[in-house]
């Protein structure tokens, strides 16, 4: 398809307003349906669960106002097929308009779409259900069933649930003792879900609130936190974070890392072969980014292995772009959890959660020099993590929100493919294909993504990065 020169610039002109000037960060990133219904639950009066009113109504609204035209809520593929993680985001959001009685047409169009989509979406997953589905999905079928829906699967498939709520016993069980320690995600940032017996109590859940008065920096789970003790942190919380997101949708994490969401983005646009058009954009994001890191030592870093994910998402973006773009940079602001035997240990255990994460880490030690040997070790591990996740025919986009093939074909061509034997124009049209590669990092329940706005106008639009790619 031919695009004229003055096409190109008219493209490029409107990116950079939507993109680049003055914009929130936090509107480039994808609400959750999941987290945006639970607030919608809440109701005006905590005193009063049977409330008639919701507290939030601008949540309710979206909920509304969002239902996708088959009938669930949530993210879609590269295909625009529902995924695994529209199960539980379509039951949260027809329970949140059972509670307030309304939207009953579309609440009967979300059950159907359960009732019709549930085999095909769960026989896809058999035996590989990820960790977060396996808690999650269980406890928003008994929170249904408790608020009166009739889900009514279909008999051949009970047996298939019957597994999935084994499983969230056995992994119940198993994380009592490593919850304790520390493990991510904690069980209490699946409150919302938890059933009778593990439901924390009052106290546990006040000891374990945040300094901004979240639970686990989790929307979701702060609104059960608020529903059941009524906490004012839980509620100023919850209050800011409709002030800031409210009317379109909930972020699945906050606050957010906003330096991350800028680096991804300037990530997004080198990857998509844009650079050129967004130089100086592009440069003030990174000596942005290059000041917090000349004053943060390693020591400084979050030695939480609840936000190491986000940690390591940010510092392996980070120390490849800065270095591709002149920064000198110290090899210990990426290679600092080398150090760390707890986090290590952490990673090596979930190695599906964190593929994402090291395949970072491993294009960022695409750039290192001769005699860093730091991050040599960085590779190294990198790579054996990624080796056992690719020969197990699983990675971050299974464990965290769907199978994919593209993500499993990505960690192989990194792994077979030596990084300066690649052509760039390749590697911007095969970016440009893969649609589902917006991932910025893992989150509870799904990952934090990029809206579709000017990066699908992109997409849409191949040639605004190779005019000669037809």
């Amino acid at each position: 398809m031919e695009v004229s020169k003055d096409s190109i610039e008219a493209l490029v002109k409107m990116m950079k307003e939507e993109m680049l000037l003055d914009i929130d960060p936090y509107s480039f990133v994808s609400p959750s349906a999941y987290d945006t219904a639970w607030l919608a639950m809440v109701p005006a009066d905590s005193n009063q669960p049977c409330s008639m009113e919701p507290m939030f109504r601008v949540c309710l609204d979206w909920v509304l106002k969002n239902q996708t035209q088959e009938g669930f809520w949530g993210e879609c593929d590269a295909h625009g097929n529902p995924t695994l993680e529209s199960l539980p985001a379509t039951l949260a959001s027809v329970i949140a308009l059972k509670k307030w009685n309304v939207g009953k047409e579309n609440a009967e169009k979300g059950l159907a779409f359960i009732r019709a989509n549930a085999e095909y979406l769960l026989a896809g997953h058999k035996n590989q259900f990820p960790r977060w589905f396996a808690i999650v999905f269980p406890g928003m079928i008994e929170l249904a069933r408790k608020t009166g829906l009739d889900l009514d699967f279909p008999h051949h498939l009970k047996g298939l649930l019957m597994d999935i709520f084994f499983e969230r016993e056995q992994i119940l069980e198993s994380d009592k003792e490593l919850a304790a320690g520390g493990a991510y995600p904690s069980l209490l940032s699946y409150l919302e879900v938890l059933p009778s017996l593990y439901a924390a109590n009052e106290q546990e859940i006040m000891k374990n609130l945040s300094g901004d008065g979240s639970l686990f920096q989790s929307p979701s789970a702060t609104a059960c936190a608020f529903m059941a003790t009524g906490n004012k942190d839980c509620l100023a919380y919850l209050q800011s974070l409709i002030a800031k997101c409210g009317n379109n949708g909930v972020p699945p994490t906050y606050p957010m890392d906003e330096e991350l969401i800028k680096l991804g983005l300037a990530n997004q646009l080198e990857r998509l072969g844009l650079a050129e058009h967004f130089t100086q954009q592009i440069e003030e994001i990174l000596t942005q980014v290059y000041q917090t890191y000349t004053k943060e030592s390693s020591s400084e870093k979050s030695n939480s292995v609840a936000s190491v994910a986000t940690q390591l998402q940010k510092d392996s973006l980070a120390f490849r772009l800065l270095r591709m773009h002149g920064y000198s940079i110290s090899p210990w602001s990426l290679c600092w959890f080398l150090n760390d035997d707890e986090i290590v240990d952490h990673i090596e255990k979930n190695q599906e959660f964190f593929s994402s994460v090291m395949l970072n880490v491993y294009r960022a030690t695409d750039v290192m020099f001769s005699g860093e040997y730091e991050l040599e070790e960085a590779r190294s591990f990198s790579r054996k993590v990624l080796e056992k996740v690719v020969s197990k025919g699983t990675g971050s986009d299974n464990d965290v929100f769907t199978k994919s093939s593209a993500f499993q074909r990505m960690m192989e061509e990194e792994l077979s493919l030596p990084w300066v034997a690649r052509l760039d124009h390749l590697e911007h049209r095969a970016w440009i294909e893969q649609n589902e590669m917006n991932a910025l990092w893992p989150g509870k329940t799904s990952f934090h993504r990029y809206k579709y706005s000017a990066i699908a106008t992109v997409r849409a639009r191949p040639s605004l990065a190779h005019p000669d790619l037809k």
